[in-house]
C-alpha cells in the first residue's frame, strides 16, 4: 500500500510539472529579435529560422541556467513594446544600451561592443568621412543607433528611414542615398557578401554596448540572465560564437 502511494504522488508530480521521462519540462524564455540585422540575427532561407550571433548566444545563455529558448522574429520598431507589454520574455536584437532605453526597459551586462561607420558605393570616391556629408542623403533602419547618429549630421541633405538596414542598403545600391549608417559588424557582413557594391569610409566614430533587455520588475530574470552570459564567457562558449560568425576570437 505503501509503495503504491509513494508512486502515485510521483506520477502526480510528474503530470503536474509536465515532465516525460524522469526530467521536468523546461522553463522556457520567449525572447523577440528583429531577424534583419546579419550577422546578429537573419533568417535562414532554407528552414526559415531565425539564426546568427545573438541567436547563439541567448540560446547558449538559455542552456546554461535552465531554460528553454523560444526565438519571436518581431519587427524593430514594434520590438521594446512589446517587452514593456509582456508579449515576451526579453529583447535581443543587437540592441545598444542607451540612457533612453534605460528608461523604458533593463538591460544585462553588455555583452558585445560596437561602432558605427559610414557606408558608400565601391565607386564613390567623394565621401572619405564624416567631413564629407554637406548635401549628402544618409540611409538608416529607423530607431536605430545609426539613425540617432544621422539625425545629428546637421550637414547632410536629408535621413532616409528605412523598416530594416536591407532596405537601406538597397537604397544606397538604387543611388536614392549616397551613404548607409550602420554598426560596423553589419557593414563588414554586408561587404563580404557584396564586395564589388559596397565600402567603409573614415574611421568608427562611436563606442557602444549591446544588451539584452529586459521588462522593468522582472529582477530575477535579469540576475539569471547575467549570470549564464558570465557562465557562457567564463566556459569560452562566447568565443566558440564569436569566432564562428566574425572569424577570430
Amino acid at each position: 500500500m505503501k509503495k503504491f502511494n509513494r508512486l502515485a504522488i510521483i506520477l502526480t508530480v510528474m503530470l503536474f510539472f509536465g515532465a516525460s521521462g524522469w526530467g521536468f519540462a523546461q522553463e522556457v524564455l520567449r525572447v523577440a529579435s528583429d531577424a534583419t540585422f546579419p550577422p546578429f540575427e537573419s533568417v535562414d532561407p532554407d528552414t526559415d529560422e531565425c539564426v546568427g550571433f545573438d541567436i547563439d548566444l541567448i540560446k547558449a545563455i538559455g542552456a546554461e541556467i535552465g531554460m528553454e529558448v523560444e526565438i519571436l522574429n518581431t519587427a524593430w520598431d514594434g520590438i521594446l513594446p512589446g517587452l514593456i507589454n509582456g508579449n515576451y520574455d526579453a529583447v535581443i536584437a543587437a540592441m545598444t544600451i542607451t540612457e533612453a532605453r534605460l528608461e523604458a526597459v533593463d538591460f544585462s551586462d553588455p555583452y558585445f561592443n560596437a561602432s558605427q561607420v559610414l557606408v558608400v558605393r565601391k565607386d564613390d570616391d567623394q565621401i572619405k568621412g564624416l567631413d564629407d556629408l554637406a548635401g549628402k542623403v544618409a540611409a538608416v533602419q529607423i530607431g536605430t543607433t545609426g539613425d540617432l547618429e544621422a539625425s545629428e549630421m546637421d550637414s547632410l541633405k536629408r535621413v532616409a528611414r528605412f523598416n530594416s538596414i536591407p532596405e537601406a542598403f538597397l537604397e544606397l545600391q538604387n543611388k536614392a542615398a549616397d551613404l548607409a549608417v550602420v554598426d560596423m559588424q553589419v557593414a563588414n557582413d554586408y561587404i563580404k557578401n557584396n564586395p564589388n557594391s559596397a565600402k567603409i569610409v573614415g574611421e568608427p566614430f562611436t563606442t557602444e554596448h549591446y544588451g539584452i533587455a529586459i521588462r522593468k520588475g522582472r529582477e530575477e530574470l535579469l540576475t539569471k540572465i547575467n549570470a549564464g552570459l558570465a557562465a557562457v564567457i567564463e566556459k569560452g562558449i562566447y568565443d566558440e560564437i564569436y569566432a564562428k560568425y566574425f572569424g577570430v576570437e
